[in-house]
Formats: C-alpha cells, sequence, structure tokens
C-alpha cells in the first residue's frame, strides 16, 4: 500500500473514532434528554464508552457518573461524549481548594460542551456574562455536516488522483486551526456582550484564550485537552498525506518512466 495511502486512513481513524462516531451517534439526544424523550438503545453504551475518560464530577458518585441512564434518573448534569478539545476552569475565591483543586472546570467540545457547566453559569450571571449554552449555536450545528463533507473527501482523496486532488485534504488539515479561530471568536462575543444582570460591572474584555488569566476577582485557567491534541495529529498526517502523494504520482507519471 502506498504510504500515503497509510497516512490518510490513520487521519481518518483519529476522526472517526474521536469525532464523527461520538457527535453523530450523539447527535441530537440532549435536546431528547432535557424533554424527558427515550433515547435510541445504542446512545447509552455509546455515552458510557466515550465518557469513561472524561471529568468526572465529585458530587456524583462514581457508580452513577458513569452511567447514562442512572445520570438521567438522578437530572445529573450530562455532557456530550465526544472528545473534550479546550480545557477552561476558574478558580473563584469562595470554592474550596479541597472541591476544586484546579478551579471549576469546563471542557470545549466541537458539537457542545461538559464539566462543571452549571457551576460555570453560576458565575458567568454574576459578572454578567451568557451563559455557555448561549454562544456558537450556529458553529456547533454545522459540526456533524463538517465531519460527514470531511470523511467523504478524505475517501476520494485516496482514490481521485485528478486535478485539485490535494484540496480534499483542506477540511483535516485545516481543524486545529479552524477550531481554535472559532473558539478565540465565541470567547471575544462573550467578553464583548456583558448585561445588566450582573452583581457588579466589569468592561468589555478579551478572555484568555491560551494560558493563565484573570476576570474580576477570578483567576482562569485555558488550555488545550487530548482531543486537540488527537486533531493536531490527524491534521499532520493529512499533511503527510498531501505531501506524499504528491510524490506518488510524480514517481509514476508517464514522464518519470
Amino acid at each position: 500500500m502506498a504510504k500515503y495511502k497509510i497516512y490518510t486512513i490513520l487521519a481518518l481513524l483519529l476522526m472517526t473514532i474521536g469525532f464523527t462516531i461520538p457527535v453523530l451517534g450523539f447527535h441530537g439526544m440532549m435536546g431528547k434528554i432535557k424533554q424527558g424523550e427515550a433515547l435510541p438503545s445504542y446512545v447509552y453504551p455509546l455515552w458510557n464508552t466515550y465518557t469513561s475518560f472524561h471529568y468526572k464530577n465529585h458530587m456524583v458518585p462514581k457508580e452513577v457518573a458513569g452511567d447514562l441512564k442512572k445520570m438521567i434518573e438522578r437530572r445529573a448534569e450530562i455532557g456530550v461524549p465526544s472528545l473534550p478539545v479546550w480545557s477552561v476552569s476558574l478558580e473563584a475565591p469562595n470554592y474550596p481548594k479541597s472541591a476544586f483543586p484546579n478551579g471549576i472546570p469546563v471542557y470545549f467540545h466541537v458539537d457542545g460542551y461538559s464539566g462543571d457547566v452549571h457551576e460555570m453559569n453560576t458565575i458567568n450571571h454574576y459578572i454578567g456574562m451568557y451563559p455557555m449554552e448561549h454562544g456558537g449555536n450556529l458553529e456547533r450545528s454545522l459540526v456533524p455536516y463538517y465531519l460527514l463533507l470531511a470523511t467523504l473527501m478524505m475517501l476520494a482523496f485516496l482514490y481521485y488522483d485528478g486535478r485539485g486532488n490535494s484540496l480534499l485534504m483542506v477540511l483535516p488539515i485545516i481543524a486545529p486551526a479552524l477550531f481554535l479561530s472559532i473558539f478565540a471568536g465565541w470567547l471575544y462575543w462573550y467578553g464583548h456582550n456583558m448585561q445588566e444582570w450582573g452583581a457588579f460591572k466589569i468592561k468589555p474584555f478579551m478572555p484568555t484564550v491560551f494560558g493563565d488569566g484573570k476576570v474580576a476577582q477570578f483567576t482562569t485557567h485555558s488550555y488545550p485537552s487530548f482531543g486537540f491534541w488527537v486533531m493536531v495529529a490527524m491534521s499532520a498526517l493529512s499533511i503527510l498525506a498531501l505531501f506524499s502523494k504528491r510524490q506518488h504520482l510524480r514517481q509514476n507519471s508517464p514522464e518519470a518512466k
């Protein structure tokens, strides 16, 4: 098998396992859970498997935190099962270090959120920011189509050798940069749409995208989670596939022979 095919298949596997399966499998389920509707049987093992290595709230018993059915019965906070891409935590003076040693953690996914979103929204309300669920709805609604289109384009890249075949790898290559640009845009929007309901007024600001920062009297931490590194690996493999295929086509062209 040509090297470019190996690189492409590896990149496709990373995207499929890390994002496509959980995003498409859980698509629309949050709405069903909120409405109290029945979920398809496959959703439970899918969520249980993918969230087995996710952050678990210390207040939720372990036997409940890893079981979607029990989480629904308990009306616990449920996050999406796709790989978390970015981790943001906030240290609040009134939250004990013993309970939140690294601050209140929330995780940004390509299709939603996980972590202690309710606690973070309490802080957001206190300083006059919108709840997390208020932003990025259009972008997140497009993610399933992005993943399906990227999958089809990568499969086509394996077999199409004509003009413009390199363009078929654009979507997986730009994934990390695209997420970061959208994530920064979300943060800018939140920080520049302050509301009157806050306990005190703060000027519009740009939240820290990467590293440690401050919001009023709170300390924030914003760093990549393991889903981002999966994106980076997927992008790197896609770039390798692109250049490897160019070399393969040159070596097997009629002129080279």
